[in-house]
């Protein structure tokens, strides 16, 4: 049974402002009213929002495919939550990866640039994932080496529920630090999963020394914000842009095991890694996959504006997760929760059977001023209401004022 939280929140920020701005292209609204499709961003906002888009399929290719015959029903409806509520920086989680970015590509310019409310993303990234993974490590002791449960991070195939960002500004590359390969036995105080009836290590010490702590990723992103918005709306590069490390993660539900709760700790400590890596700039044991040595870097640590975002799969106040690796996240100094909501879910972002939890998050440095922020959950007989259905989760975002030059 899948119980992990999440909390939603809509604003019809159109009820408040009149006039509406939906971004960087304008798409057509009403002069006189606006709805609840349509949500109002200031120009001097950068919305950076956070995804689960529920994009798998039972075997590899199957997504590709489905998007490039150009008639995807969930894609449309996807499409659709995206267009109206129009992230500048978009973190997708549950969507294929391919090597090439193939279902990438199709989903974003076979869908989203597509319509009257059509949206360009120009900068991409699909990030590589543990999901379908396969090591050498029998993971659960039963003698073969094989999918699902012997993959890094469990999955039918490689590439299976991984994440891509898209991002109206240019993704700095050349700075991107990841942590695919990133041992778990390596964090300090990792909480090794030991059976509470023989006290016992549940995984051989061959396989802890191995095991990646990652079920997906660990990325940081910088990307470069204009300064100007003259600049950002003319397309033109900037003398000074500013970075904004996107901190993206999708950690292993906490369910899906047994009393020595592997996944559990595992998504406790996957959380734990980014509560380390904003506060220890200097720590010798976060080494990324090119071997770069330290926490978040940047000409001041203290000053590294960043957002953690991803659907962290835990919830400070109920659930299966060990909720202090969520709570103490957010109680980091170096954290700010805008506490998105929406007027009929409060602050869920998900909706598992019966359950309404928060387990999406897009949780910004304190060094960073909050405009605004939402879950989008609007109401079940709107057409908006009716399209995030496409998935169990609900978009979140916030804006925050776009940095000034330095």
């Amino acid at each position: 049974m899948n119980l992990r939280l999440a909390t939603t929140v809509f604003v019809a920020c159109i009820a408040l402002v009149p006039n509406v701005s939906c971004g960087q292209d304008n798409p057509p609204t009403s002069d006189s009213s606006a709805t609840e499709e349509s949500v109002e961003k200031s120009p001097n906002a950068i919305r950076v929002a956070s995804f689960n888009v529920s994009l798998y399929g039972k075997k590899a290719g199957e997504v590709a495919e489905r998007l490039l015959a150009g008639d995807d029903s969930q894609a449309t409806d996807l499409a659709t939550v995206i267009q109206a509520v129009r992230p500048d920086i978009l973190l997708l989680c549950e969507i294929d990866h391919d090597a090439d970015g193939r279902t990438l590509d199709a989903f974003a310019d076979g869908y989203l640039a597509n319509g009257d409310a059509a949206i360009d993303y120009p900068y991409r990234w699909s990030i590589p994932t543990n999901t379908g993974l396969l090591g050498k490590l029998d993971l659960d002791s039963d003698g073969d080496v094989e999918l699902p449960t012997d993959a890094h991070g469990f999955g039918q195939y490689p590439g299976q529920y991984a994440m891509a960002i898209l991002s109206r500004f240019e993704i700095d590359r050349d700075a991107i630090r990841t942590f695919q390969t990133f041992r778990w036995s390596t964090m300090p105080d990792a909480l090794k999963p030991v059976d509470p009836v023989t006290g016992r290590s549940y995984y051989s010490d061959t396989v802890w020394q191995s095991l990646r702590l990652s079920s997906k990723n660990h990325a940081d992103v910088p990307i470069l914000i204009p300064t100007s918005q003259s600049e950002a709306s003319a397309g033109n590069g900037n003398s000074n842009p500013q970075a904004l490390h996107l901190l993206a993660s999708h950690p292993t539900p906490p369910v899906f095991d047994g009393k020595e709760d592997r996944n559990g700790k595992r998504n406790h400590d996957e959380i734990r890694f980014w509560n380390e890596y904003i506060s220890k700039p200097d720590a010798e044991w976060i080494i990324d996959d090119s071997g770069t040595v330290g926490g978040l870097q940047s000409d001041s640590a203290a000053d590294a504006m960043f957002v953690i975002a991803g659907d962290l799969n835990s919830d400070p106040k109920q659930g299966d997760s060990l909720r202090s690796g969520i709570a103490n996240l957010i109680s980091n100094p170096r954290v700010q929760d805008a506490m998105p909501t929406s007027s009929q879910h409060g602050i869920s972002t998900a909706k598992f059977g019966r359950n309404e939890i928060r387990v999406d998050y897009v949780l910004p440095s304190s060094n960073l001023h909050v405009l605004r922020s939402a879950v989008v959950w609007p109401d079940a007989k709107t057409d908006l209401g009716k399209r995030v259905r496409a998935t169990d989760h609900r978009m979140v975002w916030i804006d925050i004022e776009r940095p000034s030059p330095q």
